[in-house]
């Protein structure tokens, strides 16, 4: 039987969820989920390169889930109730994996967004066993919005 989530775990859970709320760290996900649909690294820098609002954006959305993602890896969140309730972590790391390895080998980072890696290669497995379709489903929406995008330039 799972274990139900500690106190001390919920009320995290509960403080990652009012930072989410940020009016600056919510206008970066908005950007982020509205612009970034990058197949390589190098189209990635043209939508978000550093130094610009757009890098910005981009930086704050994946630093934001990878501290998450770590307080979740490292035991202080309650994997069940995590997973239950933030999804939108995996739909970052869906959006950047396809160029992840190349960032990583560019910028000499190893562990750039691996907290987001491994939360969401658990999800994966969580979302099947708990509502199976769920990750098929994600993936066809965020196909949707990458659709409209390109009709939209």
């Amino acid at each position: 039987m799972p274990s139900k989530p500690t106190h001390e775990q919920a009320q995290l859970h509960l403080q990652i969820y009012e930072e989410r709320r940020e009016p600056r760290l919510r206008q970066a996900r908005d950007w982020f989920f509205a612009n970034c649909f990058a197949d390589t690294l190098d189209e990635a820098m043209r939508i978000a390169p550093p130094g610009t609002e757009a890098g910005t954006n981009f930086m704050m959305v994946i630093s934001y889930w990878d501290q998450a993602c770590a307080l979740l890896n490292y035991g202080l969140l309650h994997e069940d109730l995590f997973f239950e309730t933030s999804g939108e972590f995996f739909g970052v790391w869906d959006r950047i994996k396809p160029t992840i390895q190349e960032g990583r080998k560019r910028f000499s980072n190893k562990l750039f967004a691996a907290h987001i890696e491994k939360a969401a290669n658990r999800f994966e497995t969580w979302a099947e066993n708990h509502s199976p379709g769920l990750i098929a489903s994600m993936r066809q929406m965020d196909q949707q919005m990458r659709s409209q995008k390109k009709k939209a330039a």
